[in-house]
């Protein structure tokens, strides 16, 4: 199994950027689907990005797609999620999560362990 560990959240103005990191503990980080999801105040925990497990697929929500960018690095077990272009809309507490199936989806249930969560504020 995998545990995932965020860091990189803070704020930001809009307009600006943020990259969130997300290392996970354990030897087979490569054969893991990674996601990023959110959730902000009030609203429900929702999809942002995906990867596969060799990073060659991704998937974006469409209200991130243009902006954001899921990459991995397997030799280092992190995945990482590039913010630019940041709205307030954005501001929520990111998730990264693991996932032992073999495509990418979008609903929180197909992810098998979860991180505890990193800020991101985006101020108007």
């Amino acid at each position: 199994q995998v545990q995932p560990v965020e860091s990189g959240g803070g704020l930001v103005q809009a307009g600006g950027s943020l990259r969130l990191s997300c290392a996970a503990s354990g030897r087979t980080f490569s054969g893991y689907i990674m996601g990023w999801f959110r959730q902000a105040p009030g609203k429900e925990r929702e999809f942002v990005a995906g990867i596969s497990r060799s990073g060659g697929t991704t998937l974006y929500a469409d209200s991130v797609k243009g902006r954001f960018t899921i990459s991995r690095d397997n030799a280092k077990s992190t995945v990482y999620l590039q913010m630019n272009s940041l709205k307030p809309e954005d501001t929520a507490v990111y998730y990264c999560a693991a996932s032992r199936s073999i495509v990418v989806f979008t609903t929180g249930a197909s992810y098998d362990y979860w991180g505890q969560g990193t800020q991101v504020t985006v101020s108007s």
